[in-house]
């Protein structure tokens, strides 16, 4: 039998666990190096007067499984709103017991309720996690390619000079 896990909205209490499991999934993508946020980022961008951010944990009795951390994004073709998936977590000993499923589901539904028209997520090409992705209807948008700016190159873009 499949557990069932509680999942609640993230409150202040929670951010020493959001950011363990925020490296723990860094690590797993083996990323943990990148990892820069701090508890007081997570307490500011998250809980704020100006949330940058959204989180939902899993429980399965009193242990925490998962989450999922989202914020807003806008379709102009659309002219809706929607939710950009930024992570999605479950605990490896979980996996492949319908936890991540569930979150996926209650983030739809997140969506829905706020009359959002799209969930999008960016996983890396090799997460096996993509296998669950498509089952539940997420579709691999293969023209569309991922591009970042960062560091020294945003700085001297932003440059008045640059």
């Amino acid at each position: 039998m499949q557990p069932r896990p509680t999942i609640r909205w993230a409150e202040p209490a929670d951010v020493p666990l959001m950011l363990e499991m925020i490296r723990t999934l860094a690590a797993y993508e083996k990323l943990l190096h990148e990892v820069k946020a701090t508890e007081a980022d997570l307490l500011r961008d998250g809980f704020g007067p100006n949330r940058q951010f959204e989180c939902r944990l899993a429980f399965v009795g009193d242990r925490a499984v998962g989450y999922t951390f989202f914020f807003p994004i806008y379709s102009t073709f659309e002219g809706r709103q929607g939710l950009y998936l930024e992570d999605i977590y479950v605990a490896e000993e979980m996996r492949n017991k319908g936890i991540g499923r569930a979150l996926l589901r209650d983030l739809a539904a997140i969506t829905v309720e706020r009359g959002g028209t799209r969930l999008e997520l960016r996983p890396l090409t090799w997460n096996p996690a993509r296998r669950l992705y498509e089952a539940v209807g997420f579709v691999e948008l293969g023209e569309w390619v991922s591009y970042r700016l960062t560091g020294d190159a945003l700085a001297a873009l932003a440059a008045k000079d640059g």
